[in-house]
């Protein structure tokens, strides 16, 4: 591939990502959703499999791109390298589908409505740690596979949304929770680990009690 190809595939690729994080931000905002839900036949407990699907297709694209491309490799993890990394991915997967237990599946994927005794902050034990473990997760899982040009444009533009998209996600769950939330804010990282900023477990029940109040009182008024 000559390298003006490679440059447009390149271009391709990040306009596609570009793309993507920017309608799946959009499609989370609650100003769009709720003129979604005018415009749209959507049922309230559909919006998130609407959303859902709308983000799997998104991924389409890019995916294609960066799989179709012979990309220039960057570098390639090897030895014990290659071993530490590769742990550090599998840890990493895990600790997903380990805090998937702390969720409701059916409301997630959209496709059964929220169940009442749910709290509306849910802090898992990873929570205590971090506010956004997911991202961190896979902020690991992307950053320990060996990188060509195509994935190391991936994991950047994807750390750079993730950053600035969790930003975003807070301001929503602060005007939702109050208090409560702007507390867990101070007390905990966003997708880093720091010592000495962490959640015991009693403090963290104390929250989810917390906003379990907050929510009962609001909807009370």
């Amino acid at each position: 591939m000559s390298d003006s190809e490679l440059q447009a595939r390149l271009s391709l690729l990040l306009l596609f990502w570009i793309l993507y994080f920017l309608v799946h931000s959009l499609l989370a905002s609650d100003t769009i959703r709720t003129r979604l839900m005018r415009w749209l036949p959507l049922p309230g407990r559909r919006y998130r499999l609407f959303y859902n699907l709308v983000a799997i297709g998104l991924l389409v694209p890019p995916l294609m791109v960066l799989h179709d491309t012979p990309w220039p490799s960057l570098w390639r993890w090897q030895g014990a390298g290659r071993w530490l990394a590769d742990s550090l991915a599998l840890l990493a997967a895990a600790g997903f589908f380990w805090t998937l237990r702390y969720y409701d599946g059916r409301e997630f994927l959209g496709i059964g409505e929220a169940r009442k005794d749910h709290p509306p902050l849910i802090l898992s034990p990873l929570h205590r740690h971090v506010r956004h473990p997911w991202y961190a997760l896979g902020l690991v899982i992307l950053w320990t596979r060996s990188m060509d040009l195509g994935m190391a444009a991936t994991a950047v533009l994807a750390t750079l949304y993730l950053a600035i998209g969790s930003r975003l996600e807070e301001r929503r769950l602060s005007r939702r929770l109050g208090d409560v939330y702007r507390i867990y804010m101070q007390r905990v990282p966003g997708l880093l680990p720091i010592p000495g900023r962490s959640l015991s477990r009693e403090e963290a029940e104390s929250l989810v009690a917390r906003s379990r109040c907050g929510t009962a009182s609001t909807q009370g008024e």
